[in-house]
């Protein structure tokens, strides 16, 4: 039988992070074991890489903080370019509830030492993101720290940087059940291929967490959202140095990636198919109406269907990752739940659950906000439109 020090279910970005980190901190004989053929093939790779530290909780405007730096000494520590590009995000809200929000969430980042975050009115609205209309925008918050980043390659440069110090990457292997002892410590992960010895387990596997937790008989309260991205044709209408511009109030944004602008919404999952990622092409109709009423510009732009996608969120109750070791379970870890964050967090999240298998503690932040016990003690994080 195999064995591992740490075996890692689920190789997408979140835990390539935690198996870099472990090994730059030493660790050997780290396992990672993913389902997919190869990287960037589940959740990663269909992330749009938008990055902001513009949040209303504490514990996010803090993981975001920490994730800049790392993305900043990126290319210096792990070797390759994240594409961290500060091009701004822009919240705009048209109502005075939705300002509010704004400028309490704007609060909680200065408390939390994000400085150069600050809220604007209708005059620098249209500076900032000249073609969008203003009518109806009573105001907005902007941060130009924030921006975007490209997921497959902050993924694929964890798993470099991983391999190089002796991490082991295994894709096409399914973990099918986990073995414990009469204490509840994870003996075994029982996989597609075999048994293999493990002295931790790592659960990284996303939208599908959960039914990795139930082999180890810990309920995880994970579940599946469906995200679709409406890409435009290749176009000029609109440049690469527009921020992400974001509505408050239902969500709806957009950005340029690669000469197409990328047109989002949140959408509802297909009833009775919870992991179901198709495109729905009446949500398409729907965003691409909202993007001409809101950006007249692109009312010229034309869809390409072969270009549009849609990917899994891992959703936790309160939106917020759940992180640390499972109460049932000593040696069975969980980085879950970062519902839409994960990619812009990975590089914090990693770290911060590499401490706490090696050291007993995270020692970068205070994540006790995280904790996976927080539901059943009736203690959720708050949520707000700017999650």
């Amino acid at each position: 039988m195999k064995a591992a020090a740490v075996a890692v279910v689920g190789g997408g970005v979140m835990g390539a992070s935690v198996a870099y980190h472990l090994a730059v901190r030493g660790a050997r004989d780290v396992l990672v074991l993913d389902r997919s053929e190869g990287p960037g093939l589940g959740s990663t790779g269909a992330a749009t890489g938008g990055f902001r530290a513009q949040f209303a909780t504490p514990i996010n405007v803090r993981l975001s903080l920490l994730a800049r730096e790392k993305l900043r000494r990126f290319k210096e520590e792990v070797g390759s370019d994240p594409g961290y590009d500060p091009a701004g995000y822009l919240w705009l809200a048209r109502s005075e509830a939705e300002g509010d929000a704004l400028a309490a969430a704007r609060r909680i980042q200065e408390a939390e030492g994000l400085t150069e975050a600050v809220l604007v009115g209708p005059d620098e609205i249209a500076r900032l993101s000249p073609d969008v209309r203003i009518d109806g925008v009573v105001g907005g918050a902007f941060c130009p720290t924030d921006g975007f980043i490209r997921p497959r390659w902050i993924l694929e440069g964890y798993l470099a940087a991983a391999e190089r110090r002796g991490v082991r990457v295994e894709w096409g292997i399914e973990v099918v059940g986990l073995g414990r002892d009469a204490g509840g410590r994870i003996t075994d992960v029982e996989t597609s291929r075999g048994r293999i010895a493990a002295g931790a387990v790592v659960n990284a596997a996303g939208a599908w967490a959960a039914a990795v937790a139930a082999h180890a008989g810990v309920a995880l309260p994970v579940t599946p959202l469906r995200r679709q991205a409406a890409a435009t044709t290749v176009c000029d209408l609109l440049p690469e140095s527009t921020p992400m511009t974001i509505f408050a109030g239902d969500g709806f944004h957009f950005r340029v990636r690669d000469g197409r602008v990328l047109l989002l919404q949140p959408s509802p999952g297909i009833a009775g198919r919870p992991f179901d990622a198709t495109v729905d092409p009446a949500w398409i109709d729907a965003v691409v109406r909202l993007a001409q009423e809101r950006v007249p510009v692109l009312r010229r732009a034309a869809i390409d269907p072969a270009a549009c996608w849609a990917g899994l969120y891992e959703m936790s109750p309160d939106k917020h990752a759940i992180l640390g070791p499972a109460p049932d379970g000593a040696n069975f870890y969980l980085i879950n739940g970062s519902s839409g964050h994960g990619v812009m967090h990975a590089p914090a999240l990693g770290q911060l659950l590499a401490e706490m298998i090696l050291d007993g503690a995270a020692s970068a932040l205070d994540v006790s906000a995280l904790r996976p016990s927080r539901f059943e003690e009736g203690a959720p994080n708050p949520v707000s439109c700017l999650l």
